[in-house]
């Protein structure tokens, strides 16, 4: 009998049980190394064709005949894609061609074609056989009006071009909705997708007139719109909200507890309107302290399933872009009732906590309250308190002693912070400073002081406390989650930081937050820290809601959630109004929360990335737009990261592009794949990150977010002659297209077909890493070395 057949009968005998590699090979007597060799290969062959499969710890057993796969479409500028299936599963290739005419987002029926192949290095391919739900029903983009001549042809008004290039067909528009003029900026609802009878072209009925090319903010409208993000509230939205007193009424301070007597004050950015935190403090006889942190009671005013609370579910988050704010709550009530205001009666939520020198929480007392502050305090002002300024100290003398005891207790979090493991990322984020008619004029790093770290230490403190309250009683709750990272990542990571010349302690499923931490504070003032320190935050999974509390790893916190923001964001509306009505908690109560809660998590983690993908967006245009202006000018940078194509450089305000290795004059570089860096073949001209740089800007493109610069030779040019002879196989390229450079990350992965392919195919080596062992003989030498357990 075929040792293929032998393996299929003894599966199938016990066809729910699941066999190690090396259990099944004893059981067949196929362990001699020659035996075994053949078996490991039979094994792999055998899985491509479907007829048994490894499950996640490893062990092999019959495949189970799945009717479908059902996934998430991911798509590509190219015309391929990805479908996710599984979220620990690698994704499945389609090619283009058959990709069913799906689009980015859409939930797909996929025919598998092959599995992935480890021993050959391919990933999983398939077929998309049927569109079962569309991501994307609407769109917002330029209309172009038709000629009369071309409306009579074509039997159309025109089109709409949307600005996502995941989207890359025109969307034919019918008399039928609204009649935008040429160059109007149009929401589209979509009534046709692309088929096979029109495959470029898709149609749709104009819903909303957002505005005119060259109106006042028409671009960042266009950005907003396109992600579904509107400015606009409903009428019965509004009409809730205007019903709102603009005074506390003396009957809703009943039964709160009441801090009015306390100093009390806000500490915010000078141009903030919406004031939903407070803080008092003071030093307490035994040595500890007492902090208050009071939040802005917005539950009390949004009460569940009215017009604003469905639909401050419904906007999930404010979103802070460029020049504007699209607030989650209306105006009346986040700059109004809900805003702690200086001298005058809040309501609020309070948790008010005696924490000891050494930063640990012994008590805290968490509830409804009152408060009236004493100041509106900014953080500028804060820190020229802080640094001991005469003028400002004695004009806020009321609060003088208050602040001084904030930066002992401060100090103490930060230290206790750091003992646990919490990482403190050193990112730079942007500010860009626009004109009246939303033109940016200035692009400069946001600076942070004491006092906004003071803050935060606070914000921070007092949101563990109410999760681990939450946690103790054994109550339904909302979490901020942050899982440890990857492995896939953390390797990845791991190799990167091996390219300077630093290890990182531990391995890639065990590193700790300490092991992190460490490596962080090795790298301070070194020339790659923002690089090393980028890519490690990208190598961390994405902070997200859960009904479930698996901690938080970045801040090594086992209990966290998001109680100081009701104003804007609605998860900590909904803890508020869990601390109301959970004071004393019925089992019908618990059993609703902890059926509701899901659902709310998994919303507000999506519009919280929406959010983001909306000010990433703008920003990436307005830095562009920008640099139009610079276009021909000469700059220092860093190289922020090196690619076969050639390298993203960073300025010292934030902004980044492309040089491409095409734009290097004289010199054939060669790419050194181990050192991340670039090197010239004659002259040993090297290019590695963290490096300084002189450019030229020679592109800005506002529309597509791209810049690019050329190389300027200059003295802050590094050569390395002996590097000059080492080449690496396979790493003379010199791509010449710019679109298709565009297509790579930071982190030089590379979205053409090819390479997308071979990121698949390391994924799928990582994921059933027996097929490398049996190669090398660790189950077939018995003798030499101990078999693996999967």
């Amino acid at each position: 009998m075929k040792i293929k057949e032998v393996i299929l009968d003894e599966l199938k005998k016990h066809p729910k049980r699941g066999y190690t590699v090396e259990e099944l090979a004893v059981k067949l007597g196929l362990t001699k190394a020659s035996d075994f060799k053949r078996f490991v290969k039979t094994l792999a062959a055998l899985e491509s064709e479907r007829l048994l499969e490894f499950t996640k710890n490893g062990k092999v057993r019959l495949a189970e005949v799945k009717a479908e796969l059902v996934g998430s479409f991911r798509a590509n500028a190219n015309g391929f894609g990805f479908v996710t299936i599984d979220s620990e599963e690698a994704e499945i290739f389609i090619p283009k061609g058959r990709t069913a005419f799906a689009l980015e987002g859409d939930e797909v029926k996929v025919e598998l074609k092959s599995n992935a192949n480890p021993l050959k290095g391919t990933s999983a391919e398939g077929v998309v056989t049927e569109v079962l739900k569309r991501s994307v029903t609407e769109l917002v983009g330029t209309f172009v009006k038709f000629n009369e001549k071309e409306c009579q042809e074509f039997g159309r008004i025109g089109y709409v071009k949307s600005r996502d290039k995941k989207l890359p067909y025109p969307i034919f528009l019918t008399d039928k909705g609204l009649v935008p003029e040429d160059k109007a900026v149009v929401r589209v609802a979509i009534t046709a997708y692309p088929d096979k009878k029109n495959p470029k072209s898709m149609q749709g009925l104009a819903v909303e007139i957002v505005g005119q090319v060259g109106d006042k903010g028409i671009d960042v409208l266009e950005v907003l719109a396109s992600l579904g993000i509107r400015s606009e509230f409903p009428e019965d939205v509004l009409a809730q909200a205007n019903a709102v007193p603009e005074e506390v009424d003396e009957k809703d301070i009943m039964g709160r507890v009441d801090y009015r007597n306390e100093i009390t004050f806000t500490i915010d950015g000078a141009d903030a309107k919406d004031l939903d935190d407070a803080v008092h403090i003071k030093r307490l006889d035994n040595g500890n302290y007492e902090l208050g942190v009071h939040i802005a009671d917005v539950s009390h005013y949004v009460t569940e399933n009215s017009p604003l609370d469905r639909e401050a579910f419904e906007r999930g988050t404010s979103v802070y872009v460029a020049d504007r704010v699209v607030p989650m709550l209306p105006e009346r009530l986040s700059n109004g009732i809900c805003s702690l205001n200086p001298r005058v009666n809040r309501l609020t939520q309070s948790c008010v906590m005696e924490i000891t020198p050494e930063g640990k929480v012994l008590h805290s007392q968490i509830g409804p309250s009152i408060i009236k502050t004493t100041e509106r305090m900014t953080y500028d002002a804060v820190n020229l308190m802080l640094a001991g300024d005469e003028e400002t100290l004695e004009k806020y003398a009321a609060i003088k002693e208050s602040v001084a005891v904030m930066a002992e207790l401060h100090e103490a979090l930060a230290v206790m912070r750091h003992r646990r493991g919490a990482i403190d990322f050193e990112t730079t984020e942007a500010r860009i400073i626009v004109d009246e008619n939303g033109l940016p004029i200035e692009i400069r790093k946001r600076s942070r002081g004491t006092a906004e770290r003071m803050i935060e230490s606070f914000m921070l403190i007092a949101n563990e406390t109410v999760a681990s309250s939450f946690e103790a009683r054994h109550l339904p709750g909302i979490y901020r989650i942050h899982e440890h990272p990857k492995e896939e990542k953390m390797i990845r990571f791991i190799d990167f930081a091996a390219t300077f010349g630093l290890q990182v302690k531990g391995t890639s499923t065990e590193v700790s937050q300490k092991a992190l931490q460490d490596f962080l504070k090795k790298v301070k003032g070194q020339p790659g820290e923002m690089v090393l320190s980028t890519m490690l935050l990208r190598s961390m999974q994405q902070a997200r809601y859960s009904e479930d509390n698996y901690g938080h790893f970045g801040l090594a916190a086992e209990n966290y959630t998001h109680f100081t923001s009701p104003i804007r964001r609605y998860p900590d509306l909904i803890v508020h109004r869990l601390i109301r009505e959970l004071t004393q908690p019925s089992p019908k109560a618990i059993e609703y929360w902890a059926e509701k809660i899901p659902e709310i998590a998994q919303q507000s983690s999506n519009r919280e990335r929406r959010a983001v993908d909306a000010e990433r967006e703008v920003e990436k245009m307005k830095k562009a737009e920008f640099m139009e202006r610079h276009v021909g000018e000469e700059f220092e940078g860093v190289i922020a990261s090196v690619t076969r194509f050639g390298m993203f450089i960073e300025l010292e305000n934030t902004i980044e592009g492309l040089v491409h290795i095409s734009t290097i004059k004289g010199e054939y570089m060669n790419f050194h794949e181990r050192m991340m860096a670039l090197v010239g073949e004659r002259t040993g001209l090297v290019f590695r990150i963290g490096q300084p740089i002189k450019i030229r800007v020679t592109k800005a493109d506002k529309v597509t977010g791209d810049i690019d610069f050329e190389y300027v030779k200059s003295e802050l040019d590094l050569v390395e002659r002996n590097l000059k002879s080492k080449k690496e196989k396979g790493s003379r390229r010199r791509p010449s297209d710019k679109k298709e450079a565009r297509k790579t990350s930071r982190d030089g992965n590379n979205h053409s077909e090819s390479t997308q392919r071979k990121k698949q195919r390391r994924k799928s080596k990582k994921k059933k890493p027996f097929y490398t062992a049996a190669a090398k003989g660790k189950f077939g030498n018995r003798g030499k070395k101990k078999s693996k357990k999967y």
